[in-house]
């Protein structure tokens, strides 16, 4: 007759409610608060409300922020710039003498183009820098406006932390699904991990933040108020061409041919600035209806950290769901 003896070298498995072996409690018990860390993160930091935000200005931006368009501009102010200043010197020169003398006499009898043409050196470098910077970027934005929408960004914290949490509430509660439960923790948190890298947000979100950083003093209030005033001045100034300069030519004889053939710029300047204005006032509109945007954008984390908000989360989930290992009853698989 033999005596079945239970080994007492082995401990017996802690059992949960079910009868089933447990999981260690801390490892779960440290899944629920890192969910619900992850829900509340988006509360946090302001991304519900940022977060579209966001979406709207890079859609807003997007019609403007293209090579051949900016190009465009570029090639608008040069247009303005070379009708001002053969305006100045040789409209100047043959209507009132040439030299300093000439330009003078134009400005004591054409005011309203003295004052635009006054006022144009400073329109001119603030415009260009404008330009410069938001070509400059153009990299940029197409590597923030590659990332998936910004209004999802809130769910791709929210969604994960409540299936965390819940997984490891089941963990805790049931213990019998735990191991199932346990899987899909694991492939959770290595998802999140891999995330960045499939979004490319190491590369990509860089990259915002160097947008951010370069718009930081061009998309305020003022500087958009001061570029809208000057589009006024360059309405009283071309007004001005058309309505007293280009009839001073013709006075001296010069018929409609001859003034586009002798004064390329003027007429060019002349015959375009309707389109100028309707081409470059939408972009000024963008950046006057997305200076709140721009702030609350400005006022987030370092773009630089959200890859890392979704690898360091990951890996601590993967590894705890790792740590949260069921106890094995001896004869079972």
């Amino acid at each position: 007759m033999f005596i079945n003896l239970v080994d007492l070298s082995r401990p017996a498995p802690v059992e949960g409610t079910s009868g089933a072996p447990a999981p260690s409690r801390w490892p779960l018990l440290a899944l629920v608060v890192l969910g619900v860390a992850l829900v509340l993160t988006p509360f946090a930091i302001g991304l519900f409300s940022t977060a579209p935000k966001g979406a709207k200005m890079l859609a807003d931006f997007r019609p403007f922020m293209t090579s051949a368009r900016l190009e465009q501009f570029q090639v608008e102010m040069r247009e303005v710039n070379a009708g001002v200043l053969e305006s100045n010197n040789r409209v100047a020169s043959l209507l009132y003498g040439p030299g300093a003398s000439g330009r003078q006499q134009l400005a004591a009898n054409v005011p309203t183009f003295a004052s635009f043409n006054n006022d144009w050196p400073a329109i001119d470098a603030s415009m260009t820098d404008l330009l410069d910077r938001v070509q400059g970027n153009l990299g940029n934005y197409d590597a923030v406006a590659a990332l998936p929408s910004f209004e999802l960004f809130p769910w791709f914290f929210v969604v994960p932390g409540l299936l965390i949490a819940g997984f490891a509430v089941v963990g805790l509660t049931t213990p019998r699904w735990w191991r199932r439960a346990r899987r899909a923790v694991v492939v959770i948190g290595l998802g999140m991990v891999l995330a960045p890298v499939a979004f490319q947000m190491f590369d990509r979100a860089p990259a915002g933040g160097r947008m951010i950083d370069a718009f930081r003093t061009i998309e305020t209030t003022q500087r958009v108020r001061t570029m809208q005033g000057y589009f006024g001045t360059m309405a009283v100034g071309q007004g001005s061409i058309r309505l007293e300069l280009v009839p001073a030519l013709q006075h001296t004889g010069l018929t409609p041919d001859q003034i586009q053939a002798r004064f390329a710029a003027v007429s060019a300047l002349d015959r375009d600035w309707v389109h100028i204005l309707n081409d470059m006032t939408p972009m000024i509109g963008a950046m006057s209806d997305n200076v709140t945007s721009y702030r609350a954008m400005a006022a987030l984390p370092p773009f630089t950290l959200f890859p890392w908000f979704f690898v360091g989360p990951g890996v601590l989930i993967a590894a705890l769901a790792l740590k949260a290992r069921t106890p094995r009853i001896e004869g079972t698989s």
